[in-house]
């Protein structure tokens, strides 16, 4: 790979259009016949990644309106989870990792070495996380951080418990069995979303991607909605654009301020002031608090991050965060149940990728 690196990437294209049939290196595949891109474009190179469920819906927009603008190119995506996303990445399986969390320093070593240098990670979307449930008499649930984490530890079992009334005057519960699903697996947002009870709800293990809580394990973001969306009594912790399109209730959740907050793009926007970049050796990495008393902020959002190589990235790569990470890709992402980022990390992140902010 490292002599791959090394050739221009118009001879390199051209070398490899000369011969017949598909090349694959280091998840970078190249066409070279009979692909057909949008209104008959011949497909000349496509790049592969996976990982974050959370930000599928938001990938799927990015890929299709850049294979518009760029016919000749594709872009495919595999939501397999922030763990194997990272795993496929360091194996040299694919070009780019979608994660929800900063890899931990092992697997950093482990992708510096399946770059030949730094990987870097890059912010890309805020996903909040909603707590989707199904009670057709409650329209309106209100929930706090310590009843989240009485739910999820399996202390409350009950609907008509008194930590959820205290959470819900005047509302009448009914007497039905608690049914909370998580996600089965490697999962980022399981870690962002242990992460906000273990800052606000004395969640009582260490935030992790493997879940520890109580609750039946379910497959993907997609097989938590449909749980929910056909179980009475249940409750799970999903990415806001999978609960909205799905039309499914979502709780409104109590911040460090008091305010019970209904989600929204908007709400979840404001959870992210005063965050800041805390890392840029492998980043920009972005830290920001659970614990924000900005009365208007939902409190349980997490940043997705596209992980590449530094400097000698594939252009086809450099050239597709280009696009998110431009005015265009972050505009629209409201739409999908996404809240754009910020200000100064989205300067960070053109700075790092060679873009003026």
């Amino acid at each position: 790979m490292a002599n791959l690196k090394r050739v221009a990437w118009p001879g390199l294209l051209v070398a490899l259009v000369l011969t017949a049939g598909v090349v694959t290196l280091c998840g970078i595949r190249y066409f070279t016949s009979g692909n057909k891109g949008t209104g008959g474009t011949r497909i000349v190179k496509s790049i592969t990644g996976s990982g974050s469920t959370a930000q599928k819906g938001a990938m799927d927009a990015w890929r299709a309106e850049f294979q518009r603008i760029h016919p000749e190119f594709r872009v495919d995506y595999r939501a397999n989870g922030s763990g194997a996303g990272i795993r496929d990445f360091i194996a040299g399986a694919t070009a780019f990792a979608g994660s929800d969390i900063r890899m931990p320093p092992r697997d950093q070593e482990r992708a510096d070495r399946r770059c030949g240098g730094r990987a870097l990670h890059l912010p890309m979307v805020i996903g909040p996380v909603a707590l989707a449930y199904n009670l057709p008499s409650v329209p309106d649930l209100r929930l706090s951080p310590a009843t989240l984490t009485g739910i999820f530890t399996g202390r409350i079992t009950r609907w008509d418990a008194k930590e959820i009334r205290a959470d819900n005057p005047g509302v009448r519960m009914p007497d039905a069995r608690v049914r909370p699903v998580h996600r089965a697996g490697d999962s980022g947002t399981t870690h962002n979303f242990t992460a906000f009870l273990r800052a606000t709800g004395r969640w009582p293990d260490e935030p992790s991607m493997v879940w520890r809580g109580a609750g039946r394990p379910i497959g993907g973001s997609d097989g938590i909605v449909q749980v929910v969306q056909y179980s009475e009594g249940s409750i799970g912790y999903v990415e806001y654009g999978y609960a909205s399109n799905a039309r499914l209730r979502i709780a409104k959740i109590r911040n460090a301020s008091g305010r019970f907050v209904e989600l929204s793009p908007e709400s979840a926007t404001l959870a992210m002031e005063g965050a800041k970049v805390v890392n840029t050796e492998n980043g920009p990495i972005v830290e920001f608090d659970y614990r924000t008393r900005i009365p208007g902020a939902y409190p349980i959002v997490m940043i997705t991050y596209e992980v590449t190589c530094q400097g000698d990235a594939d252009p086809l790569v450099q050239t597709f965060l280009s696009y998110t990470a431009g005015d265009a890709g972050q505009s629209y992402l409201a739409l999908y149940g996404y809240a754009p980022l910020p200000h100064d990390i989205l300067a960070a992140v053109r700075t790092r990728l060679g873009l003026s902010s």
